[in-house]
This record gives structure tokens, sequence and C-alpha cells, in this order.
């Protein structure tokens, strides 16, 4: 029996049998756990790089075919850890080649389904993991071709289902290399790299060619922003980078965050610059009683505290709020911080409230690249019910003539536009106060015709792919008339 690779976004087909229904975690022979870590352990010790090869296949796996996000697998207390024990080099290279496997997952699969057109053998173990993770070294990185593949093979002999399939391994990933330009031309950002429900939606949402452009956008290396306390210029010039339009700066290098001019000191912190924005559209003043929903990591909250405000953060996750206390300690800003359910908590009302409320979060996919793989159609609905019981407990909370500002990554309507829309209806006392999105740095195409910003990752273009774009975002801006 055989399995043919599936193209898991849907779109152009190789005609064989999907390995996953589009957009969701596959259902088939290979096992969610795909090596022994002590058998990767061991043989990393003769072949420095291999271990790295494992963790990032093993990722992938957990990622695709198990539904968890990328950040959590790489999570040193996740359970199995598929990073412990791996030096720092090697932990940055395994998130590499994972990354770049789920954001070109559908490219990687359409030209595996091309070089087996008879498909895997049926329980062959990791044998399809390991293959997309060379395949995206060979196709995306810098990595030599022959290292790609001589650890390909070495991997695929550490587990037993996967072992007797070394020489198809070693075959399919020669190929590659000889015809990796053909399969490069021939691959389509939203046919092949997003998922089928998706780029669907987005086509019917946005009309092909901004859905194309989404896509596309969607393909790049994410930009490193930083949202400075004081001085952009000055510290755009000290490490190198510009200052957008948008007021956040963007660097090039490649660096590590901790090793950069300021961190120590708690001078800015990294922030992508459409996600800098909600907090700078609610405009908190000094002593005003500000409360930030969802608060943690903790970015928005800084930009709130920056201005003197009274802020108050919540956040449901206790261990997510130890982040955003690191954060703001190393940034030598202080909030109260409060354990809760934003669709519950009570307290005294406030002057200003920030709902960046959960989401699809699929304005972030090229940031995340693992969003688009584990989150399903249902998903919009439900979250959007979540936003509905944040957003009424939010206005109950609001001080007579408070603003609020809502917001959400995603680039879903019914998580931005009409869940909007919905709230005004049911809430004849709040208004919705027009975004100008000049005096922001954005093109007037970033509003709304009801006056709210919807930003793609297309926009802020530039001839360098690692500084153009920004996340995904919906943003509205309220106020209680009475």
């Amino acid at each position: 029996m055989t399995q043919n690779f599936g193209k898991s976004s849907g779109g152009r087909s190789s005609g064989g049998k999907s390995v996953g229904r589009p957009g969701g975690p596959a259902k088939h022979g290979s096992a969610a756990r795909p090596y022994s870590q002590e058998q990767a352990s061991i043989e990393a010790l003769a072949h420095p790089g291999l271990a790295a090869r494992v963790a990032a296949a093993a990722v992938i796996s957990d990622v695709v075919q198990g539904g968890h996000a990328l950040d959590e697998r790489f999570a040193v207390e996740a359970a199995p850890s598929r990073v412990n024990g791996l030096d720092e080099r090697d932990r940055g290279l395994a998130r590499s080649i994972a990354t770049v496997a789920l954001r070109r997952l559908g490219t990687i699969r359409l030209a595996l389904s091309q070089l087996v057109e008879k498909g895997l053998p049926r329980n062959c173990g990791a044998l399809e993991w390991i293959l997309i993770a060379a395949s995206a070294q060979i196709l995306f990185l810098d990595a030599p071709d022959h290292a790609a593949v001589d650890l390909a093979v070495r991997a695929t002999r550490l587990d037993s289902k996967s072992a007797p399939f070394a020489n198809l391994v070693n075959g399919v990933l020669r190929n590659l290399i000889r015809r990796r330009e053909e399969f490069l031309g021939q691959s389509d950002p939203l046919e092949d790299d997003t998922p089928h429900w998706l780029s669907a939606r987005w086509r019917r949402v946005y009309g092909e060619d901004r859905a194309h452009a989404i896509a596309t956008a969607n393909r790049d290396e994410p930009t490193l922003d930083l949202t400075v306390k004081a001085d952009p210029a000055g510290w755009a010039e000290k490490l190198g980078g510009r200052v957008l339009p948008t007021g956040s700066v963007r660097l090039q290098t490649h660096a590590p965050i901790r090793e950069l001019e300021g961190y120590e000191a708690g001078a800015w912190w990294v922030q992508d610059a459409a996600a800098a924005l909600p907090a700078r559209l609610l405009e908190a003043r000094p002593g005003e009683r500000v409360l930030d929903m969802c608060a943690a990591p903790g970015g928005k909250t800084a930009q709130l505290a920056v201005t003197g405000a009274d802020v108050t953060a919540l956040d449901r996750s206790a261990e997510r709020l130890k982040i955003l206390s690191a954060n703001l300690s190393r940034l030598r800003l202080e909030t109260v911080i409060a354990v809760g359910d934003a669709a519950s908590f009570r307290s005294e009302p406030f002057d200003a409230i920030l709902v960046d409320a959960p989401c699809s979060a699929t304005g972030t996919a090229r940031r995340c690249p693992d969003v688009v793989w584990t989150k399903k159609p249902g998903d919009i609905a439900a979250l959007a019910a979540v936003q509905t019981r944040i957003l009424d407990r939010a206005l109950s909370l609001l001080k007579p003539g408070g603003r609020l500002v809502y917001a959400t990554c995603s680039l879903e309507p019914e998580e931005g536009e009409a869940q909007i829309a919905a709230m005004l209806r049911r809430n004849p006392d709040i208004i919705r106060e027009k975004i100008d999105p000049g005096p922001l740095g954005l093109p007037e195409e970033a509003a709304t015709p009801e006056g709210d910003l919807r930003l793609l990752p297309c926009f802020l273009p530039h001839e360098d792919p690692r500084q153009r774009g920004l996340d995904g975002f919906f943003i509205a801006r309220l106020k209680r008339v009475n």
C-alpha cells in the first residue's frame, strides 16, 4: 500500500490521495512522534547538525499532523520536548528549517508529489517529515545540498519504520536538487502555499489580485520591528535601521535580539509595526485608568505604561503574564497585573480600554506560518463568539465618555468589520471614531468605508523583502457617549 503526497493547501493537486484535510492536521500513517530523542542524541554525537534536522522534522509533524503551535513545540518545557539537549545554534537551525518548511509547505509537497509519483509506502514512520525538512533546506535555505541529503538519509535510518527507505530519500532529494528551478518556477503563493479554504476566503473578501498579493507577502521573511520609548531616529541610527512612516523602527540585522544595544537598558521592545498601532490609537494620558485586556506578552501594555497612565494588564494565562512581567521589568515599567477571563472580568470603570482580542491570527502567517495549517474553517465562528463576549464585557467597564480600541490580527471580516457592525447595533450609546490612516503613515486604502483600519500584509512596499510589509490587522476606535 502506498500513500501519495497530498496538496494540503487545496488548489492544484498532484492527483494522488491527500495526506490530510485542507488546513488541518493530517491523518495518515506517519507517527506524531517520529523519532526517539535518545536515538537522535546518540547519533548526533558523530554527525553534527543531525539532531537539529531530527528536531525540525519532528516539529513539522507536530504542527501539521498534531495541530500544535510552532512556538509551543520549541519551548523547552514542551512534552515531549523536541529541542531538549540542543545547543543554541542547533535550536536556531531547527527553527529555521521548520519555519520555512511551513511557510512553503504547499510548494514542497507539490514538488515531492511529482518526484514520488507512486506515493510513499504506508507505515513508513517519519519519512514524509524527513523529506519535507530536507526539501525546505534544498529549496529555500543556504545549507549545502550534500549535507541536506546526507543528514536526511541518516535521519531516515534512525527510525525503524523509515529506515528501509533510506535509498528512496537519497534518490528523491538528488532529483529535487536537479529540478530545483523547475519546481520553484511553477510554484504559486495563493494556489500552493495557502490552504484552499483560506485562499477561497481571501478571494471572496479581497478579490483575486489582492488575495494574491497577501499570499505573496506571506512568503517573505518577517520583518524585525521595534517600538522605542523615545527617539526613534536615534535608535534607528544606532541599530542600523530606519524609522517607518508608522513610527516603528525596522532593522535589517539578524543578530540575536539580546545582543543589540539598548536591550538590557530597556530602551525598546520587539513589536510588529501593525501591532504597535492599537495602543497608539487609544491615546492614553497620564493618570488615566487604562485596561489592557488579553495583555500578554506585553508589547501594547508597555506602550500604554510609557504614557504615564495607570495601567491594568489582564490575561487569563498566569504563565503568559509571567512573560509580561519579565518584559516590563526589563523595560523599567510598572503596571497592575491581573489574572482573569476577559469575558467575565469585574472592576471599577476605566477611562480607556484596549481589546486586542484572541483571534485566528491569519494576518500573522508571514511571522507565524503554522497558523494557516493549524486553523480550520470552523474556528472563525467560534473565535468570533469569544470576541463578542469580551467586547461586551469591555464596554460594560467603560466610563461615560471613555474610549475603546478593538483590534485583531486576523484578515477575516467576521473577526473585524462584522464584529464591530454587530456591536454598534447592540449598543446605541457607543459611536465609532473614524481613523485617518494618513497621520499614521498608512496608505489611504488602509481605511475601510466605515472608518476603521484594515491593514494587509502587502502594505508598506519596499524592494527588499525583509523591509516591506506588516502584519494583517483590523482596528476600530470607539467611544461611549453617555
